[in-house]
């Protein structure tokens, strides 16, 4: 008669394995393979303890077989099943990933899981498992611009410099206009979000007219000052500069950061800001609109109150603008800047140094 080999344990090792064999967070399989090493440590052999535990005297066995050749972490681990065979070569995977990112369809402007299964000769299913695993989504498409500006890096490292680096008693605003905001009602009432269907709204609307905010958001603390005007000139940008001007403490330097619009470099503006030396002009690069932090605020006030609101005049549209500025300011968080100048400028290297291969092939 075979017997199969005893197993010794420690103080430690048995009041290890018996709280795993009791415990309540562990998985049902390991609780059992810690109660199977308990008996076989009692002498039991593995034919009493399939009994004793309503399983297969194999599985007792091997339990005590990788017990003995790697202690207590044997028993977390399965052994690597072969599982099914891959039907699909690796020659066919390539394929796929190859005409999915260098090749578009003949009648469309990239591919769809049933067209590029057609043109392959597999399921839908198999190609969405190798997107998948190749992390590839060409209904996806994101847009971009690379900035011209000669100046782009002049420009980065003084504004990025101003977020990460604010000079002392200074106020730092990032500023913008949000133009052609439109006053939008629906020619009917939409359905209200309910059990087991989405809200709904017509795609047709009237429209009340528009107005403008401005804005200056204060990197320090996330407050905004704002106001909306009918339109966005010159000499609406200089109301905006006064309001500003009356709204900060008079002790305080002013560092403006603006885009590169033809109002804010306006010859009467200029005028005005030799007359206001606490001002402190800043420009982004061109087409560099993501470095002007007030565009996050935009982007907010866009979610959260204007694309499916219901306006049913411009004074309407208006004071829902003008209170979400007041819930700004009554709970203000900034937003914080954390990429530094050197890391931006290898992104764009980089973007630019494919463009560059793109456009010799």
């Amino acid at each position: 008669m075979r017997f199969a080999p005893p197993i010794l344990l420690s103080d430690e090792q048995r009041l290890q394995l018996k709280t795993t064999a009791k415990g309540r967070s562990v998985s049902v399989r390991l609780a059992e393979r810690a109660s199977i090493i308990l008996l076989a440590s009692e002498g039991k052999q593995d034919i009493e303890i399939a009994a004793r535990l309503s399983l297969a005297r194999q599985t007792a066995s091997r339990w005590r077989r990788r017990f003995i050749a790697g202690g207590f972490e044997a028993l977390t681990k399965d052994a690597p099943r072969s599982g099914r065979r891959r039907s699909i070569k690796e020659a066919k995977v390539r394929s796929i990933v190859q005409r999915t990112t260098q090749t578009k369809p003949p009648a469309a402007t990239h591919w769809s899981t049933r067209m590029m299964a057609a043109a392959e000769g597999v399921s839908e299913a198999t190609v969405r498992r190798i997107w998948k695993a190749h992390g590839l989504k060409p209904h996806r498409l994101r847009s971009f611009k690379i900035s011209n500006d000669k100046r782009f890096v002049e420009k980065l490292e003084d504004i990025v410099g101003l977020y990460l680096n604010p000079p002392e008693h200074a106020l730092v605003l990032s500023c913008d206009e949000k133009s052609q905001i439109q006053a939008l009602d629906r020619t009917q009432p939409g359905l209200p979000l309910g059990s087991g269907h989405a809200a709904t709204m017509t795609h047709d609307y009237i429209r009340h007219g528009t107005t403008t905010l401005f804005a200056a958001l204060s990197t320090l603390d996330g407050k905004v000052i704002g106001t909306c005007m009918k339109r966005h000139r010159h000499q609406e940008w200089i109301k905006f500069l006064k309001l500003i001007d009356t709204q900060t403490p008079t002790d305080k330097q002013l560092h403006l950061i603006v885009d590169n619009y033809s109002t804010h470099k306006h010859p009467r503006v200029l005028s005005w800001l030799k007359r206001h030396p606490r001002f402190h002009m800043h420009f982004t690069p061109t087409s560099s609109s993501w470095l002007n932090m007030v565009e996050r605020f935009f982007r907010d006030l866009t979610d959260k109150r204007l694309r499916r609101g219901v306006f049913k005049s411009l004074k309407d549209l208006i004071e829902t603008i003008e209170g979400h500025l007041l819930m700004q300011n009554e709970n203000p968080k900034p937003f914080i800047w954390t990429a530094k100048a050197s890391d931006i400028l290898q992104k764009v290297t980089r973007i630019r140094e494919r463009l560059h291969k793109l456009a010799s092939v």
